[in-house]
């Protein structure tokens, strides 16, 4: 009984890998596009992953031992709602800072960089389009299938739109991945704006979690605190040790050269 329940999910499971597969590698082909200013370094990938795994383990932990809001449940969705809320969160306030490295850094390289706002822009684009679109097919799915057309047009059209919503939804889940990991391709216009993007979008974001939670964790004060600091910080201090870096590794510099 219990393979035959395996086989069947793997039955049903299996044919959306290709095109979970294909959702992902597109949406990383529109947000993660290295540009003139980007600088691969593997020790800083590595860095920054290390963190992000000891990160979830402290925030698992934490959970597991003082309990959460709405169980398990609760964490899930304050997971799904970041992963949305990243993005929104730069395109709202990422110009903001873009503007203020631009205008930091010295007179005669402003043109430049100004010059290669062009892959930012297009990303957001792109981003906007996307949850615009599958806004649209929701809506236009609930709208379609409430009108009586008969049964076998109305299957067709919920299958069709099953099949358009199974490849639109994890699009738009690794796009708000890979936009917020790489700030919308900011590299381009300089190798150090996604650090700086990073380290403002993740104090945004812990605010946001106390507010829309309305309040502390669970926990004693210093389980409390860690988990609201311990996210900002540590993604700060890598952030800045990335900058240090670039610095003396790269020659990299916000006044000196893009």
């Amino acid at each position: 009984m219990r393979r035959w329940r395996s086989g069947c999910a793997l039955f049903f499971v299996s044919p959306l890998i290709p095109v979970i597969r294909s959702s992902r590698r597109r949406a990383e082909a529109i947000f993660n596009q290295p540009g003139p200013g980007h600088i691969p370094d593997r020790l800083v990938t590595q860095v920054q992953l290390s963190r992000a795994v000891v990160g979830l383990a402290a925030s698992l932990l934490l959970v597991y031992t003082y309990g959460a809001d709405d169980g398990w449940s609760g964490v899930a969705n304050d997971g799904v709602v970041k992963l949305i809320l990243a993005p929104l969160l730069l395109i709202f306030t990422g110009p903001l800072v873009v503007l203020g490295f631009i205008r930091y850094a010295p007179a005669d390289q402003r043109r430049l960089l100004r010059s290669r706002l062009r892959a930012p822009l297009k990303a957001v684009g792109w981003y906007i389009g996307i949850f615009v679109g599958v806004g649209l097919v929701l809506a236009g799915s609930a709208v379609i299938l409430k009108q009586n057309h008969g049964t076998l047009v109305n299957g067709l059209i919920a299958l069709a739109l099953l099949i358009g919503l199974v490849w639109l939804l994890p699009f738009l889940g690794f796009s708000s991945a890979y936009a917020a990991r790489y700030a919308f391709n900011t590299s381009n216009v300089h190798a150090a704006l996604p650090a700086a993007l990073t380290v403002v979008l993740v104090w945004e974001l812990m605010l946001c979690s106390v507010a829309l939670e309305g309040g502390m964790p669970h926990g004693p004060p210093a389980a409390q605190w860690c988990a609201v600091l311990g996210g900002p910080v540590s993604v700060t201090a890598v952030a800045l040790w990335e900058l240090h870096r670039m610095r003396t590794r790269h020659g990299v510099r916000i006044r000196n050269r893009g």
